[in-house]
């Protein structure tokens, strides 16, 4: 019994035929679009007050598509997560020890940069919850409890610009802070 091969051709019809033919999965689609920064590599605390709300946007809208946050992948906004935990982290690891054992200009300045790192925290709380939303919303999922979390969080995240507005041109000092280092 004798076997033919198809000509290269014909097999090589056939197999772009089967490769454009359906999409690609869904993991294909949603690749990861950011990668892991260090605590200290995203930090804004250092520098004057005043514009943290800016450099914090700048941090939290890196690499993300905002016209379509539905979209954003699990492993991005794993990533995020992480990130965000380390801002909380550094506060309350860092930051806080650090201002108990400083006094005067030293403390001044460790309490501005702490309030910087607040907007930053709330800044990325703010974006994974506009991300929930609109990953619920897409399931058409019930976001109620999203909704109020997410206007908690910008409640507060308004408090914390202002006090960093109020702040502005005040010299404010950064702190080292490892955190998690991946995902």
């Amino acid at each position: 019994m004798q076997f033919h091969l198809p000509s290269a051709s014909i097999l090589l019809l056939l197999l772009s035929t089967l490769a454009t033919a359906a999409p690609p999965p869904l993991h294909i689609r949603l690749k990861r679009a950011l990668t892991f920064r260090q605590y200290n590599d995203m930090s804004i605390s250092a520098g004057p007050a005043g514009n943290a709300e800016a450099e914090a946007l700048a941090v939290w809208t890196a690499g993300i598509d905002l016209s379509d946050l539905a979209a954003v992948a699990a492993a991005d906004l794993a990533i995020l997560n992480v990130e965000r935990d380390n801002a909380e982290n550094a506060e309350t690891e860092a930051f806080n020890p650090a201002i108990q054992a400083a006094s005067g200009a030293a403390a001044e300045a460790l309490q501005c940069g702490k309030i910087k790192n607040k907007v930053l925290k709330l800044t990325g709380l703010a974006q994974i919850r506009r991300i929930n939303l609109a990953q619920a919303q897409a399931a058409s999922k019930d976001t109620a409890s999203i909704q109020a979390a997410l206007a908690d969080t910008k409640k507060k995240l308004a408090t914390n610009i202002a006090i960093d507005k109020g702040s502005a041109g005040q010299e404010c000092q950064a702190v080292d802070f490892v955190g998690q280092t991946g995902v």
